[in-house]
C-alpha cells in the first residue's frame, strides 16, 4: 500500500500558496494532466481515450522524449490539448543545484512552448521554485493523484483514489509512461465515462504566463 497521499494535504498547500494545487470554477470543470510522456504507444491511446469523450488535457512532457517522439507532440497539439514543461530529463529538484535546475527547464523549453510547469516527483526547492515564477513559469502541482505509476497499488484502486478525492476545479495526475500504463489505462477511461455521466467538463489548463 501507497503511503503517498492522495490527497493532497491542505497544509502543504498552504505552505505553498504561490503554486498552483487546484482551479476556482463555478462550473463542474475537472483538470486531468499526465506527466512522463509523450511515450509511443500509451500517449497514442490516451488521446484515443480522451477524443471519446471531447475531453482537454494537459500534458507535461519531459523534453527529451518532446525531442524524440516529435509527431506525439504535434498530435497532442493539433487535438486541443496543452502542453507543459516537466524539465529536460525528469531531474529531482532536492538532488538539483538551482543554476543546474534552471538550466534543465530552459533546456526543455526549447522543444516545449508553454509556461505551465510542474516539477518531476513535485520536488522543488524553494529557491528554485521563486525563479521559476520570476522567470513567468505557472507551476502547477495537483490536488489528486491517481497513484497510476504505484505498482503495489491495483488498477481498480487507481481508479477509485480519482473518483473518490476528485471534485469540481480538481487538478487530477496520470502518467502516460509505459510505468504507470496498466493502471493509468484501466483508470482514465472508466473515470471519464463516470465524470462525463455526473455532466462533468474535462477542461486543459490555460493560465496567462506570469506576471513577473
Amino acid at each position: 500500500m501507497s503511503l503517498t497521499p492522495v490527497k493532497t494535504p491542505v497544509l502543504l498547500k498552504k505552505m505553498f500558496p504561490n503554486y498552483i494545487w487546484d482551479i476556482s470554477t463555478e462550473s463542474n470543470d475537472i483538470y486531468i494532466t499526465f506527466d512522463d510522456g509523450p511515450t509511443p504507444d500509451v500517449t497514442d491511446q490516451v488521446l484515443d481515450e480522451l477524443k471519446k469523450f471531447d475531453a482537454k488535457a494537459t500534458f507535461f512532457v519531459v523534453g527529451e522524449n518532446a525531442k524524440k517522439y516529435p509527431k506525439l507532440l504535434k498530435r497532442i497539439e493539433a487535438e486541443g490539448h496543452v502542453l507543459g514543461n516537466h524539465t529536460n530529463n525528469h531531474i529531482k529538484g532536492w538532488k538539483t543545484k538551482t543554476k543546474n535546475y534552471l538550466n534543465n527547464v530552459e533546456k526543455a523549453s526549447k522543444i516545449i512552448d508553454s509556461n505551465l510547469f510542474r516539477p518531476p516527483y513535485g520536488q522543488l526547492k524553494p529557491k528554485q521554485g521563486k525563479k521559476l515564477i520570476e522567470e513567468g513559469y505557472n507551476i502547477i502541482m495537483w490536488n489528486v493523484l491517481s497513484l497510476d505509476w504505484d505498482n503495489s497499488i491495483s488498477k481498480e484502486a487507481c481508479l477509485n483514489n480519482v473518483i473518490s478525492k476528485t471534485t469540481k476545479g480538481s487538478i487530477i495526475v496520470f502518467h502516460d509512461s509505459i510505468k504507470a500504463s496498466k493502471n493509468m489505462l484501466f483508470a482514465l477511461p472508466k473515470a471519464l465515462e463516470y465524470f462525463s455521466k455526473l455532466g462533468y467538463n474535462f477542461k486543459a489548463i490555460n493560465i496567462k504566463r506570469t506576471a513577473v
